[in-house]
């Protein structure tokens, strides 16, 4: 090839380099003008910088003394990983707290002969979420989730097993209804 050849690629690569520059620099325009958008599914309004998660109660018999506590940490993780605010421990722009209302063992499942095929441990959360920046999204709500264990076996057998996953369905339920707005 000689040097006028090169030249000509030189200058088709640069061209075609600045193109896609200035693709991408326009799709991040309208990107961006589409409102409020996080790609990990929250609708804050750009003007919350900041959250907190007060401790969560035992309000119910039952369940082990760490869950309250377990539950929160939770909640603080899961808004750290999952949006940009900064955790302080009160007065946030966003407010959560709470208490564990039920934490029951039922029966799921009865058979013919009128025993439970499977039990089932339910945990319910009272949450009151606060919106520093709009009233109109507070809320006083409840979650639950539950989840199954045979019947010839003890909670205390399961109950390490079963409560990671409770907490965590719990969590993305209130992160779901606080931050997403779902």
């Amino acid at each position: 090839m000689t040097l006028k050849n090169n030249n000509k690629v030189c200058r088709y690569l640069t061209a075609k380099n600045w193109i896609l520059v200035l693709f991408f620099l326009h799709s991040s325009v309208f990107i961006s003008g589409c409102g409020v958008y996080s790609f990990t599914g929250t609708n804050l309004s750009p003007d919350i910088k900041t959250f907190s998660v007060l401790n969560f109660t035992m309000g119910t018999a039952g369940g082990p003394s760490d869950l309250p506590q377990r539950l929160t940490e939770e909640l603080k993780e899961y808004f750290q990983r999952n949006t940009s605010l900064i955790s302080q421990p009160g007065g946030g722009d966003l407010v959560l707290e709470g208490s564990i209302t039920g934490y029951d063992v039922l029966a799921a499942a009865p058979t013919a002969n009128d025993q439970a095929g499977l039990n089932r441990l339910n945990v319910t959360v009272q949450v009151r979420y606060t919106n520093a920046k709009d009233e109109t999204k507070n809320f006083d709500q409840a979650f639950t989730y539950y989840a199954d264990f045979p019947q010839d076996q003890t909670l205390n057998q399961n109950e390490a097993r079963l409560l990671p996953t409770i907490r965590e369905n719990i969590v993305q339920q209130i992160f779901n209804k606080s931050a997403a707005d779902w």
